[in-house]
């Protein structure tokens, strides 16, 4: 049979796909854009039919109607990251937060610790040899593809055909529907002054030749807008989106002086524009791979000067940055921070930094706090925090004792909290009691 003749056997309608779930199941479902929303908008439709079923998806995009808690016992969401749709479902306690590193999930997937008996994933229409592209989101979809008992794609032509670790071929697929709903975009962030002077402090510590890991938000957009300059950058980052197709376009980055994947930008999903989803479709120029392929330290690692630059909600005066939540309340996850920042200490030349405004909660907040809030989880430990940008300075903590870096983060923080923060560290006896 041909490829062709197979992909035509198996195009169903919606429902027809959404019938191979069975109770008790576990849906594994792509991260943001490759989230396939013909497939789960029928899902949702059918739930009243299913008992014990599980969506596992990192950050979910759309608000389906399965996100009901009125009926978690037919279909409950977990995720290992936070996102809109699915923020109140957890805060509430109908739906499941699994904390994990993202680096780790695909492993975790093949060893069975976390189940995948049905991937729903959306992807590029099959090219002539049978293979469909999960370029959009290839995180831990394939290990959830190779250890799944039944694969349902969402074939959506707007999608792009990719290069790297990121087929699934049409002989491994038991049902396939076709879908013309609008792909996730993302559109710019504000950039304002606070995010321009923290840009400029990141911008820096960025050396020509550098790889760099940057995500998403005003604080990167500003990044790539200060990062014009240089030279020879390099992409090895979790995320693509449409800051770093720009340093792409300007000739900023050209990859040449990475010791992994020289020549080639990698990621393992993209989120952003039309513009840049056009520019991804058989580029060679980007690779997309599976998230344990990207985001592992050993492996980002191989890159020397491997920069990664991400934020945090709060850190406190001994280094430790809570980037999922406060208290008991959570907001996003563990995502990939802390697998970049160890990745970024381990390379030859390589800096990790947290770049975070000094203040949150329009001036009211310091993200600089003497001490977290109870409950609140700890993203990246004290031991492994490096560089820490506000648009007041740059403090460098590794290496540095519990003092210095109490000195160094006060010095940072937005001036009317350094004398509350300097007296309350005192008590504390996180600063000697002569500091100013």
């Amino acid at each position: 049979m041909s490829v062709r003749s197979e992909y035509a056997a198996k195009l169903v309608d919606p429902a027809t796909a959404v019938s191979h779930v069975h109770d008790g199941d576990t849906i594994v479902v792509p991260i943001g854009a490759g989230e396939p929303p013909t497939l789960l908008e029928a899902l949702s439709a059918r739930r009243h039919e299913l008992r014990k079923v599980t969506v596992f998806q990192l950050l979910a995009i759309r608000d389906y109607d399965y996100f009901d808690p009125d009926t978690v016992e037919n279909i409950r969401h977990a995720t290992p990251f936070v996102g809109g749709a699915s923020r109140r479902a957890v805060n509430e306690g109908w739906a499941d937060f699994v904390p994990a590193h993202f680096s780790e999930l695909p492993g975790l997937i093949r060893s069975g610790q976390l189940s995948s008996d049905v991937v729903f994933a959306q992807c590029s229409p099959m090219d002539e040899h049978g293979f469909f592209a999960l370029g959009l989101s290839t995180d831990y979809t394939l290990a959830a593809v190779s250890r799944a008992r039944t694969i349902v794609l969402e074939v959506n032509d707007q999608l792009p055909f990719t290069f790297g670790n990121c087929h699934v071929h049409v002989s491994k697929v038991a049902a396939v529907v076709e879908s013309e709903h609008p792909v996730v975009t993302l559109p710019s962030a504000q950039v304002g002054d606070v995010e321009k002077a923290i840009a400029r402090n990141v911008a820096d510590l960025i050396p020509d030749g550098a790889t760099l890991q940057i995500g998403i938000g005003g604080i990167p957009d500003a990044v790539v807008a200060q990062l014009m300059s240089k030279n020879d950058l390099g992409l090895h980052t979790e995320m693509l989106g449409d800051g770093p197709l720009a340093l792409i376009e300007a000739g900023v980055v050209t990859n040449n002086e990475k010791n992994v994947n020289r020549g080639k930008a990698v990621a393992t999903f993209a989120l952003g524009s039309e513009k840049l989803y056009e520019w991804m479709n058989r580029n060679p120029a980007i690779e997309m791979r599976p998230v344990d392929e990207v985001n592992a330290p050993p492996i980002a690692a191989l890159n020397d000067n491997l920069h990664s630059i991400n934020s945090t909600m709060a850190i406190d005066l001994m280094g430790q940055c809570a980037s999922e939540g406060v208290g008991s309340r959570a907001y996003s996850g563990t995502g990939g921070q802390f697998d970049f920042i160890r990745a970024a200490n381990i390379s030859k030349g390589g800096r990790s930094i947290i770049a975070v405004p000094s203040t949150a909660k329009g001036g009211t907040l310091s993200t600089i706090l003497v001490s977290h809030a109870p409950g609140t989880p700890v993203t990246a430990l004290r031991s492994d925090v490096n560089y820490v940008c506000t648009e007041f300075g740059t403090a460098k903590l590794r290496g540095a004792s519990l003092h210095e870096r109490a000195e160094q983060l006060i010095s940072i923080a937005h001036p009317d909290f350094r004398d509350q923060l300097t007296e309350q560290a005192k008590e504390l006896r996180v600063l000697h009691p002569g500091s100013r």
